[in-house]
């Protein structure tokens, strides 16, 4: 290969890793400012009395199957009762 050829495949290589790696900055920011755009709701609620913990609990178990959930609840279950904890 020419040095020319070399030269002008790192440049189309430079090229595209500049890009990946600006677009990865820019979907880092994004999401630093949705980061907090979601402690501001969760800042807004927990100021109108709801349980931000709990939020948080509730937002993991809809991200769950039913199927996913229903054994999460039952090993709960399992493990208060083990530990003496029912209610």
């Amino acid at each position: 290969m020419s040095d020319d050829i070399i030269e002008m495949e790192k440049d189309a290589d430079g090229g595209k890793l500049v890009s990946y790696i600006e677009r990865i900055e820019r979907l880092e920011e994004e999401r630093k400012e949705l980061g907090a755009d979601v402690r501001e709701i969760f800042a807004e609620a927990k100021g109108n009395g709801f349980d931000t913990k709990v939020m948080r609990q509730i937002l993991r178990l809809r991200k769950m199957t039913p199927a996913d959930r229903a054994e999460t609840e039952f090993l709960r279950d399992r493990y208060k009762k083990l530990l003496g904890i029912e209610e």
